[in-house]
């Protein structure tokens, strides 16, 4: 269990992410267009897991936009931006932000926040997934995490980026 704070109050989480070195667990989601965003398609692929609570929170919404634009020089990289948010609330987000180079991922009915030990068991966002990154390479080993130690600051882009050096 992951000790975290929101708006400097402490909360608690499921689990601790995967560890570096192990394979990263799989993972269905639910795409903006209600297909699944799986670990499964994206087989081959290094793949930035960024979760997050809700796009409804600004600096929710700013790190996908950060992510989006930091995308473009990616190669054979996916970055998955993964919520509780429906589909639908993604889709809108995305359309308005002009967003292109990220998927969205619902969490609605995925074991995802279990699975990578992010879902926060206390607190006001009790049932939400923490803010936390994972960067899976190729051959799906994890080879970078970071659990965001307070909910409300960004993640860390640089280091989610270098891991895939």
């Amino acid at each position: 269990m992951a000790s975290i704070t929101f708006q400097g109050n402490p909360v608690q989480t499921v689990g601790e992410l995967p560890e570096v070195g192990a394979q990263a667990p799989s993972f269905e989601l639910v795409g903006a267009d209600l297909a699944p965003v799986s670990s499964e398609e994206l087989a081959g692929r290094r793949v930035i897991l960024s979760i997050f609570p809700s796009l409804d929170t600004g600096v929710c919404a700013k790190a996908l936009r950060e992510f989006n634009e930091r995308a473009t020089a990616l190669e054979n990289t996916t970055v998955v931006c993964a919520s509780k948010d429906l589909p639908f609330a993604a889709e809108r987000f995305c359309s308005a932000e002009g967003i292109e180079n990220v998927s969205t991922g619902s969490a609605f009915r995925s074991s995802l926040g279990e699975d990578y030990g992010v879902t926060m068991t206390d607190g006001p966002l009790e049932g939400l997934l923490s803010r936390a990154v994972v960067v899976i390479d190729e051959q799906g080993k994890v080879v970078y995490t970071q659990q965001v130690s307070e909910v409300t600051d960004e993640p860390d882009y640089d280091a989610a980026l270098a891991a895939l050096a």
